[in-house]
């Protein structure tokens, strides 16, 4: 399994308080619902892609793999929300899941956009 990223892991640490509550809102959020891990994973991959997060879209691309999602799967959800967030920011998307899928994922700043 790939770490969390450095940024969120120190926010985490240094923010004990604040770290557990994040962890709970998204394990409560997830709970709650139908979707099963893999659905999750790509919905906020959709939702990185959006606000142009490098970071976000490496992971969610990563662990919606690891619940079972196929390249292509990824590479979909990113096309059918081309008309939502526009060409620029699925193209810098794809760039970024390429990343993912080819294993050629670079070091990156945290939550980059």
């Amino acid at each position: 399994m790939h770490e969390l990223p450095d940024n969120y892991k120190q926010i985490t640490r240094r923010f004990k308080e604040y770290g557990n509550a994040l962890d709970e809102l998204g394990r409560v959020a997830k709970e709650m619902g139908p979707l099963d891990e893999k659905t999750c994973h790509l919905a906020q991959l959709a939702a990185s892609a959006a606000i142009r997060s490098e970071g976000g879209v490496h992971s969610h691309a990563r662990r919606a793999m690891m619940h079972g999602a196929s390249s292509e799967e990824l590479y979909h959800t990113l096309l059918i929300i081309t008309n939502t967030i526009g060409y620029p920011n699925i193209a810098a998307a794809i760039s970024w899941v390429d990343d993912i899928v080819t294993g050629s994922e670079k070091s990156t700043t945290p939550m980059s956009k």
